[in-house]
Order: C-alpha cells, then structure tokens, then sequence
C-alpha cells in the first residue's frame, strides 16, 4: 500500500512541477561530476599521452637484470605493445684515441612514443647491423672516424643523433651516446656475468591496459626493480604533468563538495514542503513505519531520475566539449565507466546521506501542525546532520583522488564555510533585527527581510558562498600554475648547454659566443666529490641502511659541485643566508630534508682524494623545473678553486645561427653540445595544452556554480510571494519592492563575497602547502572584489528570478498563494 502510495505521490508532484528543485540538484550534481569527472579524465590521459613522449613510453621497467617472463606475459595478456632497451657502458677506440660511450643497444619497436631526430632529420627505422648512430660530440672527441671498435666488434658510424625522445636533461652525461640493434650486442663480448647492464622494459597501449598492467606487476617488482612513468622523478615534464593532474583531481573535488552543497539544500528544502503532508497523514491514521516507507521510496525514485538525467547530460557536456578542443586532444577517448560510477556514487551517496536529518525531522513532525502551521519537529541531531555530510564528501573525494591531503583539505575549507557561517553570516544577517516594515526606505526593508529569513538565508549563503569559494580557488591555482610555467620556460629561455668545458677553453669559449649573442652567460664550474660525512659520522648508502647498518644516511655517488659568489636567480634562501665565510656551502631543499640537514652542520666531502670540511649556512629552494644549470651544493670559490674543473654554461641562439654551433664543435671538438631546444618545444606544446584544460575546467566549474546559485534563488520563492502579496496590500509601490528585492540579494551576495575570500584563503594556503608546492602569499584585490562582485551578481540574478513576481499585482499574487 505505501509503494502504491509513494508512486502515486511521485507522479502527481512530478507532473505539478513540485519535485524539480531537489530533482534539479541532484541532476546538477551528478553533471558537474561526471561532466568534470569525464572532461578531466579526457585531458590527463591526451597529456600524460603526449609527454610519454619524453620516455618514449607510455610505462618503463628498470631493472639491473633481466626480469620474469611471467611479467611479459601479464602485458601481452593485457594488450600493450612492448619493446626493450639495454644500456651499458663500454670504451670506443679509433686508431690510438678511446673514449668512454653509453651503448644503448635497441630492438625493433623502438621507440613506442616519440622520434629518434638525426641530423639529418627523422629516423626511419633504427641502424643497420653492424653500424651506429652516435651522439655529434663523439665524433669531435675521437678525431671524426668512419669506423669505431666496441670490445671485439667494428661498427660503421653512420648517422649523428640529435635527440633520443627518452634522452633526459642530464646536463652532467659525461659518455656520448651511440645506438645499436640488439642483434649486435653478442658479438661486442662486452656484457659479461656480473656486468653492470641496465633493462629497460617499455610498454604502451590504452589507458585501461596501462592500469591494469600496473595493478597486477607493481607488486610483483623487487627493490632493485624501479617502475617509470611520465610523472617520475623531478624532470620539468614530470613535474608539470603532477600539478595538472593534481589540478584536475582538485576540480574534481570541487565539484563533488559543490554538488554535495547542492543536494544538501534540495533536500532540506524537499522535507520542509512535506512538513504539512506529514502531519496530514498522522492526522488520518498513518503509522511510523508506512511514512518513513512512503518517503524513503518517493526520495529514491527521484534520486533516481536526478542521477539518471546526469549521468545523461554529463555525458553529453563531455562530447560536445570535446569538439571545441585541440585535435591532438580529442583524439584521446578514455572510458567512461569511472565518471558514470563516480557520477551514480556523488547522487546516491549525498542523496542519502545529506537527507537523513532533514528526513529525521520530516518524520517527527506533530499531528498538531495541522492546526498550528507554525509547528515543526525538535531541532535534534544536527551533530548527526554535520557527521554525515562530512562523511559524504571525504568519502567521494578520496575514492575518487585517492589523495589524503587534497580530501582534507576540501573536508577542513568546508568545515571553515560552516564555521565563518554560523559566527559571521547569522551575526550579520541579525544586523537587521532592530528595524521594523518600514516601507519607506528599500535598504531599511532588505534589511527587515534578511532577518525574517534568517535561517533561509543562511542556508542560501552556503550556496552562494561555496559557488564563489570555487571560482576563487580554482582561478587562482590556475593562474599561479601558468605564470610559473611562463617563468620556467620564458620566451628567451636557453635552448643550448656547453658542457665539459676545460678550464684553457673557457675564454676561447666566451670570445666565440660573444660574436653571436648579445649577451654570453656566467659559467658554472664543475667539480665532482663524494659526501662522506655529516657532523663527524660517516654516511651510508641507502642499501646499507635498509640492510640495518647503522650511521647516518648519504648520498650513493658523487655529486657535482659549483661555487658562486652570488646566489643564481632561480633560487631562493629559506633558511641562513648565501655563503658569506670561506668554509660555508648552501644545500638544496630536497637534499636537506632527506638526509635530516639543518644550518650549521657540518659536510665532508672527498674531492681528488683531499677531505674537505664545510659548514651549511645556508638552505635554498631549486626550481628544478628550469632549465638552467642547477646543482645540490654551492660552494665559495676558497673552498673549491684549488680543484680541477670543468664548466658549464646556457644561452639562446636563434634557429637561424645553426652554423654557430657547427663552427664552435670545429674549434672545440671535445666540448659537449647538448640541445633542448626540441624539448622545449614539446614542453610548451603540453604547458599549452594543459593551459587549455585548465581553462576548460574553469569554464565547467563556472557554469556549476552559476546553476548552483539559481537553484538557491528558488528555495525562498513561496514564503516571498507571501510577503510580496502582503507588502503590496499596505500599499508599497513597485520601486520600492525591486529595490528592496535587489538589495536583500546584494547584501547576500556581499556577505557570501567576504565569507569566501577568507575560505578561499585558507583553501589556497593548505593546498598550495601540502599539494602543489607552490609560493603562498595574499590576493588582497579580492578583499574588495570578490564582496562586490558578489553582490552585483547574487543582487541581478535575485532580481532575475523575481521579476515575474514583482510584476504581479496584489490580487495575482493573492490568487498566486
């Protein structure tokens, strides 16, 4: 009977137009969910595509052995396309000159991502049996042969290599590079038992095999086994594709708490029209248990159709964006089974969980309310209320980001929002309480309004406000990530390294440069040394330290040191003050906190089998996403320039001087070139991308929070038409209405401006800390824009959507309640 009861109830409503405002939110939340969710998706599988390139993979195994065939295995089951690289280090002779090389023997397949660039342009293919292609500095080092030996093995040097798409910046590669086949390997006789090799397994196919690739093998991997995608180590790819992905999850996030918001108002909305149903049915006999049946059915029939119509119109958002995106982008078409769950997990979740205490209350509302209209349920449990809306939100958000840190700190910014709200929007909402019908004065009447719909009102603030707090937040992260991508990569960045170069060509070297460019570079010289101990302890490897030695943790090779007299430009002191004493050293940040380092340690290194003692005055900060010369420890010049050095030095050269460089490898044929300008080319061609998906997401999250705000308009409609009816029966003209009208929005609106720049704020503070690492400081024009911003907006769209009301007449409006 109460299934029959609650369909019958569902339909009326339904075609009477009552249920659209819970319906609306739920559809809204499912959309912004899956529409962000499926457009998100979209663009971190096109970016994470296109700078698989920078690996030449889309997955890499590393390993100093050859691994388990059984993990083949798992990738042809899974589809993926794979191929493998061998790297070792052997000596090239010519004639009666030799040379230290990096072998990277390869097989047919490689590379899966990417271009192999030659001099001559495009490889096709990969070098014949027998030949090789060498990086452009080894010819110079060996006196330009034709033919090379590798243990027993004669090779034919046959075209000069320009990049390899899995290259790296390592600026420090003191071996040239030369390709072979693998075929050729055996008969150098190089790679004996116990030789040090490199595997390096490569894998590509769809996002889909990639996941479930790495779900079955990364735990089958052994320590000495390393597992690389776009997203490891500090290279600037890496990091760039970090924050866009983080960005994008964020957005996520977002979106998940706005819907949440969204369906949180809808439902207390939903129960506060049924109060007098309730109590109807109490009067005509209806037990406890057929009500909760009859709602809970008639709630999960439009859950239902919310999360339907969202998941439709999600899907939709995220086709018809995609035929405004880049081609390079569009052409990626991950699945859609994770929006779809995730959107059906947002309606369902939040649904329930944020109308069990409107529910509650519905439930416990008197048959006497019947008579008295004014009766409503105890306001019990609203700690209840509290737990599960949080619990709602931190529970979509980490199943869908996984990220403890970025689910935190969007629970704590919405505990701020409902904190701020309770102390300083009802505060300022009482502000009116002493002022009475005045009809005389609009501000004085929007006033009286905003403290008669005190409690209605605070609960539009939580719409108005989230919607702004998500405009704040994601405008800001998007601004601050492109214009420190625009300094990492400014329009005259170097796009030419000179590496190894000797301390007798250094002037030799700035005098040919100074011809060319208008400006030629510091150079930094290079020492390599070993740290051995920190405060008097040696230092251990870390193997030796999880075999359960005991001392203090080290560095496991040597570094490359440099002294300046000046701290360089893209670095920044956080701790002490740049070295200043002959023995001081300044230690990069990331250094520090791994091996324990603070100011005023003291350092050991061995450098040319001398002890050399320092003191850290000083901790900095590397962007190691420029590319410029970086390095973990600066020293003074008293402390170092008794060593043997090489230098090192960055500058721009047009494409047009291309013979600039020719002519310096002819003076100076065993200096290294290193190019990047093709990476940098690639790196801007994602950083644009993903300026566009940033953009995208802005734009989505935009529109969410403008359908957001209209759904609070609609809660207060039939309580405002009541007094619009009566303010016009006293006599109030229609000026008077629209200003007041206006002005009551506005005043929200203010109110919701100022509650959002200080969550915005804090939101900002916590993420920019914890996740994306990024500079925090205050955006203090949003201390006055964001208020009036937000009163102009709320003040036009409130005016907006009472305009058929204020025009009414006293009679329709009558007729109209």
């Amino acid at each position: 009977m109460a299934l029959m009861l609650a369909w019958r109830f569902f339909k009326r409503e339904l075609f009477q137009g009552q249920l659209l405002l819970i319906i609306f939110a739920i559809t809204l939340a499912v959309l912004a969910v899956t529409g962000l969710a499926s457009v998100s998706d979209r663009l971190q599988v096109a970016i994470e595509g296109q700078a698989s390139q920078f690996i030449a993979a889309d997955r890499i195994i590393q390993s100093p052995r050859e691994i388990d065939p059984a993990l083949l295995a798992i990738a042809n089951k899974a589809g993926l396309t794979q191929t493998y690289v061998l790297e070792f280090n052997s000596m090239a002779y010519a004639g009666d000159k030799f040379q230290l090389v990096k072998v990277r023997a390869v097989e047919e397949g490689y590379p899966l991502k990417g271009q192999i660039e030659l001099s001559t342009g495009q490889a096709q293919g990969l070098p014949k049996r027998g030949s090789l292609w060498f990086e452009t500095r080894l010819a110079g080092l060996l006196s330009q042969p034709e033919h090379i030996e590798i243990g027993h093995a004669n090779f034919t040097l046959s075209a000069e290599i320009t990049r390899l798409p899995d290259a790296g910046f390592n600026l420090f590669a003191s071996s040239p590079v030369v390709l072979m086949r693998m075929a050729d390997v055996a008969k150098t006789g190089v790679i004996q038992p116990g030789s040090r090799v490199t595997y390096l397994y490569q894998f590509a196919g769809n996002a889909s095999q990639l996941t479930a690739f790495e779900m079955q093998v990364k735990p089958l991997l052994n320590t000495s086994q390393r597992w690389i995608d776009v997203t490891s180590g500090d290279s600037p790819i890496a990091n760039a594709v970090k924050r866009a992905e983080q960005f994008l999850l964020l957005a996520c996030l977002l979106g998940i708490a706005l819907a949440c918001a969204a369906i949180g108002i809808a439902a207390q909305r939903y129960c506060q029209r049924h109060y007098d149903v309730v109590a109807m049915l109490k009067t005509f006999g209806a037990s406890a248990r057929q009500i909760r049946i009859l709602f809970s059915v008639h709630l999960l029939l439009v859950t239902s159709l919310g999360v339907v119509l969202g998941l439709v119109l999600g899907i939709g958002l995220d086709k018809v964006i995609s035929l405004f995106l880049p081609a390079e982008i569009a052409s990626y078409s991950p699945s859609l089974l994770r929006p779809v769950l995730l959107g059906t997990a947002t309606g369902l979740i939040s649904a329930l969980m944020f109308s069990a205490y409107p529910l509650l209350r519905l439930l416990s509302i008197p048959p006497l309310r019947v008579i008295q209209r004014q009766l409503e349920s105890a306001n019990f449990g609203m700690w209840l209320h509290l737990l599960l809306s949080l619990m709602a939100m931190g529970l979509l958000g980490y199943l869908y980001s996984g990220q403890l840190a970025m689910t935190l700190t969007v629970v704590l910014t919405v505990l701020l929002l409902g904190v701020l709200l309770s102390l300083l929007g009802f505060l300022m909402i009482k502000l009116g309480h002493g002022i009475g019908m005045k009809t005389t004065n609009p501000m004085q009447l929007a006033l009286a309004g905003l403290r008669r719909r005190a409690k209605q009102n605070a609960v539009q603030l939580v719409g108005f406000s989230c919607a702004l707090v998500l405009l704040l937040t994601i405008l800001a992260l998007r601004q601050d990530l492109l214009e420190e991508w625009q300094q990492q990569l400014p329009d005259n960045a170097p796009n030419y390294f000179l590496v190894n170069i000797a301390p007798e060509q250094k002037q030799g070297v700035e005098d040919y440069l100074f011809e060319y460019i208008d400006e030629v570079p510091e150079l930094y010289p290079v020492i390599r040394g070993r740290l051995t101990q920190i405060n008097g302890e040696e230092t251990l490897t870390k193997k030796q330290v999880e075999a359960g030695e005991s001392g203090r943790l080290g560095i496991g090779r040597e570094l490359n040191l440099t002294w300046r007299e000046q701290l360089p430009k893209n670095n920044q002191i956080l701790e002490g003050h740049f070295n200043q004493k002959p023995n001081d050293v300044s230690v990069e940040s990331g250094v520090a906190e791994r091996l324990a380092l603070k100011v005023g340690d003291e350092l050991t290194f061995t450098i040319d089998n001398q002890t050399v003692s320092v003191i850290i005055a000083s901790i900095r900060d590397v962007h190691w996403e420029n590319l410029q010369p970086n390095f973990f420890m600066i020293f003074t010049r008293d402390t170092l320039s008794s060593f043997a050095s090489t230098s090192i030095l960055s500058f721009r050269l047009e494409n047009d001087k291309q013979q600039v460089i020719v002519g310096l490898l002819r003076l100076f044929p065993t200096v290294s070139v290193i190019d990047v300008g093709a990476m940098i080319a690639q790196l801007r061609q994602i950083i644009d991308q993903v300026s566009v998906s940033l953009s995208l997401v802005l734009g989505l999250v935009i529109m969410a929070s403008a359908l957001v705000m209209m759904a609070q308009t609609e809660a207060g409609m039939a309580s405002r038409q009541r007094e619009l009816a009566v303010l016009r029966t006293f006599g109030a003209s229609g000026w008077l209405l629209k200003w007041a009208t206006g002005l009551e929005f506005a005043l929200l609106g203010f109110i919701a401006g100022v509650l959002a720049v200080w969550v915005s704020e804090f939101s900002l503070y916590l993420l920019k800390t914890q996740v994306f690492e990024l500079n925090v400081y205050m955006h203090w024009p949003w201390w006055g824009i964001a208020p009036l911003s937000g009163a102009v907006l709320v003040g036009l769209l409130g005016l907006w959507r009472c305009r058929q009301l204020l025009n009414h007449s006293c009679s329709e409006l009558l007729k109209g309640h």
